[in-house]
């Protein structure tokens, strides 16, 4: 079972990591995929989101920060395929825990750290939820 091959990658997870993680490669990693991380950390963060959606969103971030996955992230586009199929299925998985409040969020830090962007770019992960 898919969350089962997750389970590994739980106790790799940390906030400090994560940010981390984001702070150094989000331009490499482009903005579809910090996006994405994104709006799995803050649903993860919501008092609302159960227990089990907690627990797929620290699996599949946890893949994320883990400098060991199927493909390394050294290369850009390729390096990051690995980690697209895991956010993505992430996402659909707590799809419901993802509210207006939540994409609000994301979409604020990325404005942060992208500055101005096409909101058009974020569409496609927008149409996964």
């Amino acid at each position: 079972m898919i969350k089962d091959k997750l389970k590994p990658y739980i106790n790799r997870f940390s906030e400090s990591g994560f940010w981390q993680k984001i702070h150094q490669y989000a331009r490499q990693a482009g903005i579809k995929v910090v996006y994405s991380a994104l709006l799995l950390f803050y649903a993860y963060k919501r008092k609302e989101t159960p227990k089990w959606a907690k627990t797929i969103v620290l699996g599949t971030l946890g893949y994320f920060i883990s400098p060991i996955d199927f493909l390394p992230d050294l290369s850009p586009i390729i390096g990051y395929t690995d980690d697209i199929g895991w956010l993505s299925f992430g996402l659909v998985t707590v799809a419901s825990y993802i509210n207006a409040g939540v994409r609000d969020q994301a979409r604020d830090r990325l404005k942060k750290w992208f500055g101005d962007y096409d909101p058009k770019e974020l569409e496609a992960v927008d149409e996964k939820l």
